[in-house]
């Protein structure tokens, strides 16, 4: 059967994270955090990026209906597990999919009132709930953009907390790979939105080298892309070991039915004392897939 976009990899996305979630609770309702579940940047994403010259959605396969197929099924399955988390943050920028929101959490009696829905810039939002004193909390968050919004600066400051879990669904083929051309002429704005994912301008020497091209006349230099999909997976893997106490080798590739990848799913563990306990669980999760 021919795999919809949108369909078995979001399934096997939504699955990892509720079975890390179902492993989470049991361990933390034996400690003595209050622990939350956070989930940002859902049903919005690449329908935001615009072709600078046509003003055309650059991805427009993610449409409306997927996004909000997926939105209803990330926040069901958090609520569904139990034990529950002392208290869930989700964040929508967009007005009308927070209403959906709120719709979603009041069906769920026995935890509404444990949940807020925040409709806000994400993040803004988590670089100023980073800030607070995270010594007697916890929280897993799970940044699944369906796009480029998450900016290395809100990574960096959710990794300071030593204090989350974080599932992350990157943008390796559906963004990253699609952004760099063959000749390295990448447009400005969508150079600028590299910049901020990977959180340095390193990427480009990373992903290109200088070739010389001999000819008749002489010789000229040469710049060529020279990446794959496993070099940016293990580039985006050593940026975030620089700023985690322990992540996930190997992130599951979520490809579509011509088996071309898609997204990447990573998972970092925050806090120093459980990591090792943390990744076990993502790696055995992940390999699953």
């Amino acid at each position: 059967m021919k795999q919809k976009f949108g369909g078995d990899w979001t399934e096997k996305k939504l699955a990892c994270v509720r079975k890390y979630l179902e492993a989470y609770v049991k361990i933390m309702v034996k400690q003595k955090f209050r622990f939350a579940y956070i989930d940002a940047f859902a049903g919005t994403g690449y329908r935001e990026i615009l072709d600078e010259e046509t003003k055309q959605m650059m991805f427009p396969e993610l449409d409306e209906h997927e996004t909000e197929s997926f939105l209803k099924g990330s926040i069901q399955r958090a609520l569904e597990v139990k034990p529950h988390f002392d208290k869930y943050i989700f964040i929508e920028k967009d007005k009308n999919k927070c209403d959906e929101l709120k719709n979603i959490v009041n069906e769920y009696m026995d935890v509404k009132d444990r949940v807020d829905v925040k409709n806000v810039d994400a993040n803004e939002y988590l670089s100023d709930l980073c800030r607070y004193d995270w010594s007697k909390h916890r929280a897993v968050l799970f940044l699944d953009p369906f796009g480029m919004q998450v900016k290395w600066s809100t990574i960096e400051c959710i990794a300071r907390t030593q204090a989350i879990d974080m599932w992350l669904l990157f943008p390796l083929g559906i963004g990253v790979s699609r952004l760099l051309k063959n000749d390295g002429q990448i447009k400005s704005a969508m150079k600028n939105k590299l910049d901020d994912l990977f959180g340095t301008k390193e990427w480009f020497n990373e992903f290109y080298k200088i070739t010389i091209d001999d000819h008749l006349f002489g010789s000229e230099e040469k710049l060529e892309k020279d990446v794959d999909f496993d070099k940016i997976t293990e580039y985006f893997i050593r940026r975030l070991k620089t700023i985690f106490s322990k992540v996930a080798e190997k992130p599951a590739k979520l490809v579509n039915s011509k088996n071309n990848p898609l997204f990447l799913l990573c998972f970092a563990a925050g806090n120093p004392k459980g990591s090792k306990t943390a990744v076990k669980i993502a790696d055995y999760i992940l390999s699953g897939i």
